[in-house]
């Protein structure tokens, strides 16, 4: 009897493991490619003759999805232009949300990182030509919040109550649940109508560092390293692997930190460091968005990783 006893305890702890295991915030990469997507509009290179070809190969554009299960409820962070897909794609996530009514709200909020098309555009998607989202919070920055209420088609969703935009105080941590939260902070990069923010989001255990998009390491007036060390995954920006990726344009126009550079950065660091490093917002010219490619290689070789749609990270 002892012995079975014994084992009724283990099998129940296991079972109360499991179900905290399951009952976890985690977050879900809806893309990883950079603001056009992959295949890219006027792409006759191989890049993006093979994702035509082989539907395996599209990549969509990056964006995340913050679930709690405890709660059914998600956030998503950028509205890219694939909003339509990204939304089947994470159907069902979580299994303990509750959908009511005829049009339920497809989220219960949206960060945005700042005003280039792949990371607001897809809010178009929410309006009455399409979904007519009922009243969706919009977290952004205060220049964002400005933008979107002052220019087309932005104000016109805003004053037919599909968004709601809120704004976000830099370095002040959002509590989505007591023990989950999204930190945005600034960054460098090309503002020419929005500021733009990188964002920390904490779990209860674990913490995911997102930067898709920032001009250079060396611009930025923090490190990388120390925002790096706080977190336990960091999807970081690799648009470009190489200079003269982009034939016909000058790479200074359209800076990002090469992912070269980012190798040769974090080089030093611990292994452990640099195995929280995955790889997101790829160009359609990013030799790396082919898995089997020498440039995947490198960065395995390295230590760190290329995102993927649909990798799972829990909080």
């Amino acid at each position: 009897m002892g012995g079975k006893a014994g084992m009724a305890i283990a099998v129940f702890g296991l079972a109360v493991l499991t179900a905290r295991a399951v009952d976890a915030p985690y977050v879900l990469t809806l893309g990883s490619a950079q603001d056009g997507g992959a295949p890219q509009i006027g792409c006759a290179r191989e890049c993006c003759a093979a994702a035509r070809a082989n539907p395996e190969r599209r990549r969509l554009v990056a964006s995340l999805l913050i679930v709690d299960p405890r709660s059914g409820k998600r956030w998503l962070v950028d509205a890219t232009p694939d909003l339509p897909d990204q939304v089947e794609l994470f159907r069902g996530h979580p299994r303990s949300r509750k959908e009511a009514g005829a049009r339920p709200p497809l989220v219960d909020g949206v960060f945005l990182t700042h005003a280039h098309m792949g990371h607001y555009a897809g809010l178009v998607h929410l309006g009455r030509e399409a979904y007519n989202h009922p009243r969706v919070p919009v977290f952004c920055s205060a220049r964002m919040k400005r933008f979107l209420e002052g220019n087309g088609p932005w104000d016109l969703l805003i004053r037919n109550g599909n968004l709601e935009p809120r704004v976000l105080a830099p370095d002040a941590p959002f509590q989505l649940a007591p023990d989950l939260s999204v930190t945005p902070f600034l960054v460098p990069h090309r503002d020419e109508y929005t500021d733009t923010f990188g964002f920390l989001i904490q779990g209860p255990n674990r913490a995911l560092l997102y930067i898709p998009d920032i001009d250079k390491w060396a611009r930025w007036d923090r490190r990388v390293e120390t925002w790096l060390a706080r977190s336990d995954r960091a999807l970081l920006d690799g648009t470009f692997f190489a200079d003269g990726e982009v034939p016909g344009r000058a790479m200074a126009e359209i800076p990002h930190p090469f992912i070269l550079e980012s190798l040769a950065r974090f080089q030093d660091l611990p292994e452990a460091e640099r195995r929280k490093i995955v790889f997101t917002h790829l160009n359609h010219s990013n030799p790396a968005a082919d898995p089997a490619s020498r440039a995947t290689a490198r960065i395995r070789e390295a230590g760190m990783a290329v995102a993927a749609r649909g990798d799972r990270f829990g909080l």
